[in-house]
């Protein structure tokens, strides 16, 4: 295939993926949206706690999803289509597994979690209201998130990001009825959300089902090596989605200690808009996983690093387009999300600081993305959790001795910067353990 073709081919994976997971970002604000304009700082900030949580219950679809299909697509590009299957039941059966599971545990007693999370008096009262529905459709986004990979690796990228836009807008259409028009508050957002990613499953079912890529035909015997498989990959891609959630928890309580609940609303208004700009990252990295596992069960490694540098250049392109509108728009942050005057003032003064590690966080996200297509597991891991481990050892260092709540902000730069270096480092010790004429012909 000639770079020509390749470059198309990244383009027809990528484009839909990269709008499917923008998206999701977009997704995940709306909540925020309607219940900070409905409720104010209070409601904004609770959204903010317990959303971890909804991350938590999505991430582990999309690590089951990614794992069972990476397998799947490395399995079909060396003929073996018995063991694809395999892989396609294993999944099922882990997600149903998975959502039964996260609703036990989060609708039955949410308490330890969200206060461990940092909720306490009237914002634990609202963060339970929400996550307790979250938790009773658990199943729905569990399957939601992990039928999409294998959409995806099927070829219909178009196709998944068709389902995500009708969840997208059946959720905001909820929101409004259930917050603003019917006064549901806390409980019509989670409503909202449960609802619109069920929306989301039925029409990724559907496809699944008319393609005969739905199947739970597993022997005992073949169930323990292919839920390992699984797991072992569905790691790294679940750590990806998590990892601007481990860093929200995190960040909220080294902030509820330094900087108290204002500075929580603050970040809150950040981290609702910038993970758009991550999430895209996620997108450009799960659009050529497809690609990247195919050209890897099949040996052919150039066009592999070749659409690997592709969206290393697109990444850089998106991130820099990506800083420019937030940094256009730093005024607004807070007032889009009806945050008071004070907590809009501060994330205006904040986000600048933010925007310098976003290039930083494209190559980890490409990288990691490369890791987990060629079965790399151990550097995917690597990668994924360096960030929130070398935020929280910062965290316990910086913030005391140069100056509370500031250093809070900038150790988060500090620790994704240096994420991409050990990236960088892990992908140039792997890049030279193949062939070397391949290397050079595309470094």
């Amino acid at each position: 295939m000639n770079h020509k073709n390749e470059i198309r081919t990244f383009l027809k994976y990528v484009i839909p993926s990269v709008f499917s997971f923008a998206l999701s970002g977009v997704y995940s604000i709306v909540d925020g949206y309607f219940v900070g304009n409905s409720l104010g700082d209070i409601g904004l900030s609770a959204i903010n706690i317990a959303y971890p949580i909804v991350a938590l219950i999505q991430a582990i679809g999309t690590g089951i999803g990614m794992g069972g299909a990476i397998h799947y697509s490395i399995s079909n590009a060396e003929g073996d289509k018995k063991q694809s299957r395999l892989y396609i039941a294993g999944s099922m059966w882990l997600m149903a597994i998975a959502g039964i599971l996260m609703t036990a545990v989060f609708a039955i007693s949410p308490d330890p979690v969200l206060k461990a999370l940092g909720a306490d008096g009237k914002l634990l009262t609202y963060a339970e209201e929400y996550i307790v529905i979250i938790a009773i459709g658990s199943i729905l986004q569990v399957a939601g998130t992990g039928f999409v990979p294998f959409i995806r690796n099927h070829g219909g990228s178009v196709y998944a990001m068709m389902s995500m836009v009708a969840g997208f807008v059946a959720n905001i259409i909820l929101d409004y009825f259930f917050v603003w028009r019917f006064s549901l508050g806390m409980a019509g957002a989670a409503w909202a959300t449960v609802i619109g990613q069920g929306v989301t499953m039925m029409i990724a079912l559907i496809y699944l089902i008319r393609n005969r890529l739905i199947t739970f035909s597993i022997s005992r015997a073949s169930f323990r090596s292919v839920f390992i498989s699984i797991i072992r990959i569905g790691i790294a891609p679940f750590g990806l989605a998590m990892s601007p959630n481990i860093a929200l928890v995190i960040i909220n309580r080294f902030s509820m200690s330094y900087g108290g609940e204002p500075a929580v609303a603050v970040y809150a208004c950040i981290a609702y808009v910038i993970c758009i700009v991550y999430l895209i990252f996620q997108g450009i990295g799960d659009g050529s996983q497809p690609l990247l596992s195919e050209y890897y069960g099949k040996n052919e490694y150039s066009s592999l690093f070749y659409t690997r540098r592709i969206g290393y250049i697109f990444s850089m392109i998106l991130a820099i387009a990506g800083c420019g509108i937030l940094y256009a728009m730093k005024g607004h942050l807070g007032l889009l999300f009806g945050a008071s005057a004070e907590v809009n003032a501060e994330a205006s003064r904040i986000i600048p600081i933010f925007l310098l590690s976003v290039p930083f966080v494209a190559i980890s996200r490409i990288t990691t993305a490369g890791f987990y297509a060629m079965n790399k597991s151990i550097l995917s891991y690597i990668v994924t959790f360096a960030e929130p481990v070398l935020m929280l050892i910062i965290f316990l260092v910086l913030p005391p001795l140069l100056g509370g709540q500031m250093m809070i902000w900038w150790g988060t730069v500090a620790a994704r910067i240096l994420t991409a270096l050990i990236a960088l480092i892990l992908k140039g010790y792997e890049d030279r353990k193949i062939d070397g004429s391949t290397v050079s012909y595309i470094s």
